[in-house]
């Protein structure tokens, strides 16, 4: 993508805040392990709704993580942004990072899909139930998507490039390349990526109006793509951030460059228009390998949407064998995600997360709860496959017809 004389974007901190673990290293542990977490809902609420089950985050402790003055006027969604940035912060080495000196050095990009659902809903109860006077005057900011964004930049002191991107699910990818792209042209660093909250009552039943939405009540059957038996996905929540900074300066701080984010394109073929997808996800994925400047046979592992819908899934493979050709039906895919959910524009943000640590741990995760392929894919279940790995492609798709394709490349051979 860059030239040897320009500026590369570098992946140097991760922070998780997932159903399968809190911090990087349970999170990682838990998807090497193949363990699915998904489980009935427990939200007060939700009892009734139809929608049983799903990958709760039940770990987490906002008081701990954030102060008191933040936790008032946000929600569970910008919660676990904020708690994901500082991780990601500390792991890069920037968590006590003085930018007072240069204000503009460091921005912010997250995608959301919803908002803060949970927030809204108890404000308009308290409104319709006692009156405006009990309706609290975050209300105005709390429910915005864009709310992660601005808090994370406010409670960090970071004033250079703030933004939020909408593109659905594949929303979570592409603000990543986002986020390179501003490092590209002169930003030392980006905190960037994805976190959701969708398990609240009024957040489940707008959900209810996808068709492809799973409600199957057994967790180990709710969410199985590419199998004969898909029958859509279960939603999640929590999410990653990831901090992205020139790789120039990452050397010069003396921090491990983890991956390079080397190529990046997105399309967009229509809502729930799956058929179509397939040509729209190759052109994507044929994008980004261009920039990167990769052959379809140096692309070592595909983490894939894995939508669980049987067209959307015939699709994604036909899409990964149209652009990579006879080495698609050869190359491992895996989709991790079955064992936690699908958190939205949060879920090809965890894949990043995972793929920057297959990379590091020559380690392909498995794909939980799936078994008997019926696509010409070879799909990673069971158990981990030992592997070495020098390019990772991260796909994404959304309900409403976004199709995203992320190349990373391992960052050995970086360090300062």
């Amino acid at each position: 993508m860059s030239a040897p004389h320009e500026r590369r974007a570098a992946v140097t901190g991760i922070g998780v805040v997932a159903p399968n673990g809190t911090s990087t290293d349970t999170f990682w542990k838990a998807t090497q392990q193949g363990l699915s977490v998904l489980d009935r809902i427990t939200r007060e609420g939700c009892e009734h709704l139809p929608l049983k089950v799903a990958g709760e985050v039940r770990d987490f402790d906002p008081a701990a993580a954030v102060e008191e003055r933040y936790l008032v006027q946000t929600d569970r969604f910008t919660h676990y942004a904020m708690a994901a940035a500082d991780l990601a912060l500390d792991d890069a080495r920037l968590g006590q990072a003085d930018t007072s000196e240069a204000p503009f050095s460091i921005g912010v990009v997250t995608a959301a899909g919803s908002g803060g659902g949970e927030f809204g809903q108890r404000e308009l109860q308290q409104l319709w139930g006692k009156g405006s006077r009990f309706v609290g005057p975050y209300q105005s900011i709390a429910w915005f998507y864009a709310a992660s964004t601005g808090q994370i930049s406010i409670r960090r002191g970071f004033k250079g490039p703030c933004s939020v991107v909408a593109a659905d699910e594949a929303g979570g990818l592409d603000a990543l390349a986002h986020a390179a792209r501003a490092v590209e042209r002169g930003t030392d660093a980006i905190v960037a990526g994805s976190t959701e909250a969708p398990l609240a009552p009024y957040s489940m039943v707008c959900q209810l109006g996808y068709e492809e939405l799973s409600t199957v009540e057994d967790p180990t059957r709710a969410y199985r793509p590419f199998t004969d038996a898909a029958c859509g996905f279960v939603p999640a929540e929590g999410g990653a951030m990831l901090v992205v900074e020139a790789a120039e300066v990452a050397r010069e701080r003396g921090v491990d460059v983890r991956a390079l984010i080397a190529g990046h394109a997105a399309t967009f073929t229509g809502a729930s228009r799956w058929a179509e997808s397939r040509e729209g996800l190759a052109h994507a994925i044929r994008g980004a390998l261009d920039e990167a400047g990769c052959a379809p046979e140096e692309v070592d592992v595909v983490f894939a949407d894995a939508l669980g819908v049987p067209a959307a899934d015939r699709a994604e493979a036909l899409a990964i064998a149209d652009a990579l050709g006879g080495h698609g039906r050869r190359v491992p895919v895996t989709a991790p995600k079955t064992g936690t959910g699908r958190g939205y524009c949060a879920a090809p943000v965890l894949d990043t997360a995972a793929a920057v640590l297959a990379m590091e741990h020559g380690l392909i995760p498995p794909t939980p709860n799936v078994f008997d392929v019926c696509h010409d894919l070879d799909l990673v279940t069971g158990r981990a496959r030992a592997a070495e790995l020098r390019t990772a492609l991260v796909l994404s798709r959304g309900l409403m017809g976004s199709n995203s394709a992320l190349v990373l490349r391992h960052g050995a051979g970086e360090r300062a």
